[in-house]
This record gives C-alpha cells, structure tokens and sequence, in this order.
C-alpha cells in the first residue's frame, strides 16, 4: 500500500453519493478545498463518531471553503440510512470495488483481533484548489478528527 502524499496530484474520481447521484472531484477543483475521509464502514462506531464530528464542524469546515467528502465501500443505499440516521450534512460516496480507495494508497491489509484481511485504512486528505493535495491526516482519534483538521486548517 502506497498512501499519496503531500504535493500529489488528487486522483480525480467520480462516484454515486447516498442518493445515487454521481459526484465528480473535478467539480471542486478551482472553487473549494476538498476533505476527503476514507472510513471502513458506515454506522459502526467509530465512523459515527467521526461523521458525527464533521457533521457539527460545518460552519467551521465552511469559513475555511471547505467541503467533506466521505469515501467507503458501502452500498448508496446503505449512506443513505447512515445520513439520515446521524442526520449527516455532508456527501458520502460509495466506493464498492474500492478502485478510488487503491487510487489514494488507503486499501490494504488489516489486523484485527487474530484476523487479516484487506480494507480501507482510515486516512483522510485535504485536497487544495489546484487539485494537489496539501495534508494527509493519518494520526488521529475518530473522536477528536474533525478538530486535528480544523487545526490545520486554522494554521494554513
């Protein structure tokens, strides 16, 4: 596993979001910055809590232009209960053969409890106007990563 980093160019990808609609990265170039956040599953808890933390960082995310694009390989329809569940009020797209999670360098071989497997590694990139990204945030909490990316935000 090759994870991308600072000064790469972002691969650009387009996936369907929790309403089958299809999103494009390149639609953000030149306008927003991008968070990109790849977590393993929805509605287990350790991606609530770090949906729900974007999820009441909003305003924040936004005074920074700032948009959040969370990446996993469930199903639209499964996104769709998780953001309305959570009531979630930002994107979450569905990566199902994990093409754009390889793209980033965030599949790979897991651990846990005894057991190997392949999954997505959580790794979230901040990717900048120009399409490069500008911060990879792999040490972090779920609990606390909305405020590790608000930080680097505010020092940026």
């Amino acid at each position: 596993m090759k994870t991308l980093t600072v000064g790469d160019n972002a691969p650009l990808f387009s996936l369907k979001d929790e309403n089958d609609a299809l999103v494009n990265l390149a639609d953000f170039i030149g306008k927003q910055q991008v968070l990109v956040y790849f977590y393993p599953k929805a509605m287990t808890p350790g991606c609530t809590v770090q949906a729900q933390g974007l999820r009441d960082s909003k305003a924040a995310l936004e005074q920074h232009n700032t948009v959040v694009l969370g990446i996993s390989p469930d199903e639209p329809k499964r996104l769709a209960k998780f953001c309305q569940r959570d009531q979630l009020n930002f994107t979450l797209l569905s990566d199902v053969d994990h093409k754009v999670a390889e793209d980033f360098g965030v599949w790979g071989l897991k651990k846990f409890m005894g057991r190997e497997y392949d999954g997505i590694h959580r790794i979230s990139f901040l990717i900048d106007l120009d399409g490069k990204i500008s911060h990879v945030f792999n040490k972090f909490k779920t609990k606390n990563h909305h405020e590790v990316v608000l930080e680097v935000l505010a020092n940026s």
